[in-house]
């Protein structure tokens, strides 16, 4: 990165799309931050969740994923259940280029709370919204907030580009929009 991070995050979003809708600062009034940051830039969650249930007493197969095992739910705070998940959707698509791979990191607000986001990563030539897994892993029902910061994307430039993009594997989460359930 010849520029400053942040300055080259912010080249790339305008520029090349690699983030949309990008918000160029920090905004963190009242609300967990979101936005361009240091080093990487801090996605949102959006109001759309699928939340984890045992109602039907469901089996989860990641090769065969059945829809029964959660239930839809759409809203400003999604309560997480004791000791479950939830799946969602960054508010931001995103355009990795060929010489950047991004991780995907839970914030430490959330952290804290005992609500994590496994780590993701986004390869180079990945393109689509964000599926989240958003974990309570505490034994109280916890709050996640749509529309503010969820999680932070740390990007890494090779220098040059790598052989074989997700796009050219023809990845099976490319061009992913909302939440995009386990695929074989």
């Amino acid at each position: 990165m010849g520029l400053k991070a942040d300055n080259w995050i912010k080249k790339m979003a305008l520029e090349h799309g690699m983030i949309e809708p990008f918000v160029d600062r920090q905004m963190r009034n009242g609300v967990i931050s979101y936005g361009l940051s240091s080093y990487g830039y801090d996605i949102r969650v959006s109001d759309r969740f699928k939340i984890f249930t045992n109602v039907h007493s469901r089996i989860v197969d990641p090769k065969n994923f059945d829809p029964q095992a959660y239930v839809d739910f759409q809203g400003d705070v999604c309560v997480i259940p004791p000791n479950s998940f939830v799946l969602a959707h960054s508010v931001e698509m995103m355009r990795m280029p060929p010489t950047v791979t991004g991780v995907v990191l839970c914030k430490s607000t959330y952290i804290r709370a005992g609500i994590l986001i496994p780590t993701t990563v986004l390869e180079a030539g990945w393109e689509g919204i964000i599926t989240l897994e958003i974990s309570n892993v505490t034994p109280l029902p916890a709050k996640v907030y749509a529309n503010e910061g969820i999680a932070q994307i740390l990007f890494f430039e090779g220098d040059e580009v790598c052989d074989v993009t997700y796009a050219d594997r023809k990845g099976k989460y490319q061009g992913q929009e909302g939440v995009v359930l386990p695929r074989v």
